[in-house]
């Protein structure tokens, strides 16, 4: 990996939201053997690139280049660039060092690289520069755990070096000490580390050679060598980029182009391979447990937030990345699957091993047995199936069948053909309207008191989906499929729909539950404790009018999906009151998406505890709005008297959607989790090129 530091600044190592760069992300990233990443990090721009060379038994070999550059007026502070190689548990790596103070290379062996060298080559200016002064220093130690590796390295810049170019004045420099223990116990592994103190404008390249691809090499990828190979890599992602997408054929600006490459990008950047355990909570045990050792291959949604698997963001990841690199995503799939226990069960947040865990605040580490997530894999899977290899679907089909008996057995409802989220918040006091974290929808507001006798309207809408795209794979692999088309059947039926979930007083599809619609949020001070400081005021629950069961009165995202997951007939006599409520601005309609609770419900924008701000209450969010869009669009192309109507919101909401997320690209350099609904601007996490990276698909229209 690669760390930075501009002295007198602070070390720089892990993107982190509330610290992080300008700007950053790839440009470029094919997935596979090649990337290009700016980051702007003041005055510094950093460009980094990679690209794979394949060959031998192990990968065969890769390299990196790191040019900087200081922009604006003014002297430059001094750069250190910390270039490392660290094992985990596993692997041996040995120091190849020049007059002592220079680690010019690292001999290496492990289990799944065999015998490699990855040589740090000198610096050079830009261009056709010569060679570049550099001062150097290296460090050897022990490893604690990745998830303490910016601490070590911290922790070694102690050393006062010296930065003596000929000619000019000497500068002072913070460099990290050669070698020495460390006071975190028994080492888990090693850790090397080169640092490199220069002025800007530099080149630095490094390159990773397999001892098993020796036979095959034609030369070191290096120089001009290097910028010539990866010149072929960027016009052949263009190419393919454009193959995929068409974004040129349908008129896309360069600009528009740039930024749906990068969006693109980002997400395949993010593709990240986890390895360790989570910690469980079954109700087979008392105690929370370790689970099993696990590797998951996965995208994530934030590589500053969320750097981890999220099952119902991984099935929106993969309807973007299934339509660029299908052999890729179904990998991506099946590692998900391979994570079931034998019940059926697949933690919906995957935290594996120490290095995971350290990004995650206490209260969400444990996962719980019963706590579902929206089956969205299966989302994606529908896109893949028609040109899956039979293979790969044989192997998975079991899986699925038993994600899905789950689902169908624990998430059951009170009525047959009802469904409902097990997990919501258990200490109702404290919230204005308690969680849902399982829904992936997490404060968007439910029945006020939560019961037995709650209906669930999106669930039943996955659960229909789930049982179509079961019924479609298993006719596909000559399994018997009457028990998931007869499911999908009953769950489509409108009649039954209606009955379970159409609440005439609210105009729309809602949920069913013990609710109350007098609820409020208001300060409490409690009792003083005689010789204490006086307690601080806290936001408490009052139900003002007692609950009974009842449709809940919440307006947005949940009420659509009847219609997102395309349930409703096209001559559906609902179907206009729900057109009506997306078009509709004192509703859900915005210039820059559809917000996801109607603005004259009584808990838009309302916090949900004083430490909760309005989430899933008002947002603009990519994910539901894409599947608005693919309603729509299915919607326009059906026969039925709302055609013409659906073609027109259609068109309107792709504008709004599209145009909100590049501008707000373009003013900030980042995709955003959600957008504000009063002017579009990006909220929450940053970059979040999970979901949101589907304005992609939604600009090629390819549904």
């Amino acid at each position: 990996g690669l760390m930075w530091l501009q002295h007198g600044g602070g070390l720089r190592h892990t993107c982190d939201s509330g610290d992080g760069p300008d700007r950053y992300g790839w440009l470029m990233h094919d997935g596979e053997n090649f990337g290009v990443q700016e980051i702007r990090d003041g005055r510094l721009l950093l460009r980094t690139e990679f690209v794979k060379q394949p060959g031998g038994d192990h990968g065969g070999d890769w390299s990196w280049r790191v040019t900087a550059r200081t922009e604006g007026k003014g002297p430059a502070p001094l750069l250190s660039l910390f270039f490392y190689v660290a094992t985990d548990g596993q692997g041996e790596l040995r120091p190849v060092l020049l007059n002592g103070t220079r680690l010019a290379a690292v001999e290496g062996t492990s289990e799944e690289l065999g015998n490699f060298t990855l040589t740090f080559l000198p610096p050079t200016g830009e261009g056709d520069e010569g060679p570049k002064y550099a001062s150097y220093n290296f460090l050897a130690v022990g490893m604690p755990g990745l998830h303490r590796l910016t601490e070590l390295v911290q922790h070694s810049l102690r050393h006062i070096s010296w930065f003596s170019p000929p000619g000019r004045p000497r500068r002072q420099y913070l460099g990290v000490s050669g070698t020495g223990e460390l006071p975190w116990g028994p080492p888990r592994g090693q850790l090397l580390l080169h640092q490199v103190t220069l002025e800007a404008p530099l080149v630095l390249e490094a390159v990773l050679e397999s001892g098993s691809a020796a036979g095959a090499r034609q030369g070191r990828l290096a120089g001009r060598a290097l910028s010539a190979v990866l010149a072929r890599h960027a016009a052949a992602f263009e190419r393919r980029f454009e193959d995929t997408f068409g974004l040129g054929a349908r008129g896309a600006t360069l600009p528009q182009r740039r930024f749906a490459q990068a969006a693109l990008s980002e997400l395949l950047g993010g593709l990240g391979f986890f390895h360790g355990r989570s910690l469980l909570h079954s109700e087979r045990h008392s105690e929370p447990l370790p689970g099993p050792e696990s590797t998951l291959f996965t995208a994530v949604p934030s590589r500053s937030c969320f750097p981890r698997g999220f099952l119902w963001d991984e099935g929106f990841h993969l309807l973007l990345l299934g339509r660029w690199a299908p052999a890729l995503a179904r990998d991506v799939l099946a590692h998900w699957l391979d994570l079931m226990n034998a019940d059926g069960w697949i933690p919906r947040e995957q935290i594996l091993g120490d290095e995971a865990r350290a990004r995650v605040p206490p209260e969400f580490v444990l996962q719980h047995s019963k706590t579902a997530n929206p089956p969205t894999l299966l989302l994606a899977l529908e896109r893949l199936l028609p040109d899956a290899p039979l293979p790969f679907l044989r192997r998975v089909f079991p899986r699925l069948r038993a994600w899905f008996s789950w689902l169908n057995r624990t998430q059951a409802g009170p009525e047959p053909l009802t469904f409902r989220w097990r997990g919501r918040d258990a200490d109702a006091e404290r919230f204005l309207n308690p969680k849902t974290l399982a829904s992936g929808l997490d404060d968007y507001p439910r029945a006020s008191h939560p019961s037995e006798q709650e209906r669930h309207l999106d669930l039943r809408c996955w659960m229909a989906l789930g049982a179509r795209v079961l019924a479609a794979l298993a006719e596909r692999l000559g399994e018997p499929a009457e028990p998931y088309s007869d499911m999908a059947l009953a769950l489509s039926d409108n009649a039954l729909l209606e009955q379970h979930h159409w609440a005439p007083e609210l105009g729309a599809f809602a949920d069913f539950g013990n609710h109350s619609t007098a609820v409020k949020l208001r300060w409490h001070r409690p009792a003083p404790v005689p010789g204490r400081a006086p307690p601080a005021p806290r936001l408490r629950r009052e139900v003002q009018e007692a609950p009974r069961p009842r449709f809940v009165g919440a307006l947005g995202y949940v009420s659509l999906f009847p219609l997102l997951l395309q349930l409703l007939d096209a001559e559906s006599p609902r179907l206009p009151a729900l057109l009506d409520a997306m078009r509709s601005e004192a509703q859900l309609w915005t210039p820059f998406g559809l917000r996801s609770l109607a603005r004259d419900s009584p808990w838009y924008l309302q916090r949900n505890t004083e430490h909760d701000p309005p989430y899933w209450r008002g947002s603009v969010w990519v994910n539901v709005n894409f599947l608005a869009l693919r309603a729509l669009h299915g919607y326009a192309r059906t026969a039925g008297p709302h055609r013409e109507r659906a073609a027109r919101l259609y068109r309107e909401l792709h504008h709004n959607l599209v145009t909100n997320v590049f501008r707000q690209h373009e003013a900030t350099g980042f995709l955003w989790e959600h957008y504000r609904d009063s002017d579009g601007t990006g909220q929450g996490c940053h970059p979040f090129a999970g979901w949101s990276a589907l304005v992609v698909l939604a600009m090629a229209e390819d549904y």
